[in-house]
């Protein structure tokens, strides 16, 4: 079948995902004009409110995954994380999230159990080149049947390993089948992103997630010339909790609702996203 992601890459400088941890979140990135949903799992493990350190199962991410699939019509990015163990860990992994009805997942090269890439002091292993090169053919045979596009992530310069071992392992896992690569940096500035892409001579584009260095916006990215997609990776649960905290502590200060009820999203706005007019089309067509 056909993948649209693959369609908007071939057509657009950039391609821009927002991150979703529900299907409404991902609703009101769709909504927004983003061109694909970015599903989580830092966000996920966020609204579970447990650390984004491999706790979540394989079954809580992609059944979330699913359900957020479901309910837009713009392409789904799955986080998949290290692929939930080895090469064959990742046939599995990968081929339930292709039947899902992901245009893409995303894997990197730490170890299994992880730590969260921006955490200070985080555990940052990263596997040897050669086992990641088999987990990206295996994804790769894995997804082949749905068209599924596969982005390999490589956390050498979160782990400090410098440019160097960055531009190698790209390289390798372009080798190995990769469609995209995903560079990551915890500088808070873009200079590492910039260096990498100038040095970057493989024959894939690149991927980035510009949370600790902001500044690089789109159009910066874009003069770069090698960078295909931009992940917003965090923001849908960032700015959830900061309108959430606000809410909550004006209902607080106020003793009631009566001032916090007029700047929030109205009942009848819920009921659009959750399609409710739709619904009621369909009582009159079949309810008899």
């Amino acid at each position: 079948m056909a993948n649209t992601l693959k369609e908007t890459i071939a057509a657009r400088d950039i391609v821009t995902l927002m991150s979703a941890h529900n299907p409404l979140s991902a609703r009101l990135a769709e909504e927004a004009g983003f061109d694909g949903i970015w599903a989580s799992g830092f966000e996920l493990s966020a609204a579970y409110g447990v650390p984004d350190a491999s706790l979540l199962s394989l079954t809580q991410h992609l059944d979330m995954t699913r359900a957020i699939i479901e309910q837009v019509s713009v392409p789904v990015v799955a986080d998949i994380d290290t692929g939930y163990g080895n090469a064959i860990n990742v046939l599995h992994v990968v081929g339930a999230y292709a039947r899902a009805g992901a245009a893409a997942v995303v894997m990197e090269d730490k170890m299994f159990p992880k730590d969260t890439s921006l955490l200070a002091g985080g555990r940052q292993e990263l596997v040897r080149v050669a086992e990641f090169q088999g987990k990206i053919e295996a994804a790769r045979e894995a997804g082949k049947a749905h068209d599924l596009i596969v982005i390999a992530r490589t956390e050498a310069l979160i782990a400090d390993l410098g440019l160097d071992e960055a531009l190698k392992r790209g390289l390798a896992y372009a080798e190995a089948g990769a469609d995209l690569l995903l560079v990551h940096s915890k500088k808070n500035t873009p200079d590492e992103i910039v260096a990498f892409t100038e040095a970057w001579r493989g024959p894939v584009p690149l991927t980035i997630v510009p949370t600790a260095y902001p500044d690089l916006t789109e159009e910066k990215a874009r003069r770069l010339g090698k960078i295909k997609i931009v992940i917003y990776a965090n923001h849908a649960i960032r700015a959830a909790v900061g309108a959430l905290r606000v809410a909550f502590a004006q209902i607080r200060r106020d003793g009631g609702i009566h001032q916090v009820d007029k700047q929030i999203a109205s009942v009848e706005d819920i009921f659009d996203l959750q399609r409710v007019p739709v619904m009621k089309a369909a009582e009159k067509t079949y309810l008899r």
